[in-house]
């Protein structure tokens, strides 16, 4: 039964993915990255499977973040709120976590937990493909859980995440490894740190270093540098 649930689930992800939104596909203009179609809100069951901690071990991701109580995170990108509830967790009652998403759904899935767990610290916000819409000046840290590689205009993007960075901002990317092929993915939904690099460091933010600590996943951070005028 357990097996049968389980693929049930990838199936729904497949799908979810393979349809994503009515983002054309495009390529990233400065690496030529091939940028992956967004995952629905049908994919949510995908983000809460029994099997995630095991297969991407989020709750060690939370420990390699070192976050303290008190600080501003922003998880963009929040889909179904697996890591916000975590976020919520880590920078305790004093601290806040902007749960922000483009898609309405999943923002409605997130609200479900909050109030569920009533989580004091946890506001959401609806971005767009460009703007972050996060406060100027706020953010400790931003993290994008393999959700970078879908931005539809990723350079837009994080010019406009540059001006809700504290000046000791962090940016941290998730993502899939592209280097290794036994990583059960689809090619698009991952990326090389190299690509990583190419892209953000062209927008001005200074890579800092790479935590391979997880399964699958690359953790990246970066430092941004002076926000665009």
């Amino acid at each position: 039964m357990t097996r049968a649930i389980g693929l049930m689930v990838r199936i729904v992800a497949f799908v979810a993915i393979a349809a994503g939104l009515s983002f054309a596909q495009a390529t990233h203009p400065i690496s030529g990255r091939p940028i992956a179609k967004v995952m629905g809100h049908e994919g949510a069951p995908w983000l809460e499977r029994p099997a995630r901690e095991a297969e991407e071990a989020p709750t060690k991701a939370i420990t390699a973040l070192q976050l303290r109580p008190g600080q501003t995170i922003a998880d963009i990108g929040a889909g179904s709120g697996y890591y916000t509830v975590l976020l919520s967790a880590a920078v305790g009652p004093r601290g806040r976590v902007y749960a922000t998403d483009i898609q309405p759904e999943m923002l409605a899935l997130i609200r479900e937990k909050v109030e569920k767990r009533r989580l004091s610290n946890v506001e959401l916000l609806q971005g767009t493909a460009t703007e972050s819409r996060l406060p100027d000046g706020a953010i400790d840290l931003a993290l994008m859980v393999d959700v970078y590689h879908e931005l539809s205009e990723p350079q837009a993007f994080l010019r406009s995440l540059k001006r809700a960075f504290k000046a000791d901002g962090r940016l941290v990317l998730i993502e899939f490894r592209k280097e290794d092929a036994s990583v059960p993915i689809r090619l698009e939904h991952k990326m090389t740190v190299r690509e990583a690099r190419t892209e953000l460091e062209a927008e001005g933010y200074r890579f800092d270093r790479v935590i391979d600590v997880l399964p699958w996943q690359h953790i990246l951070v970066f430092r941004p540098g002076a926000a665009r005028k």
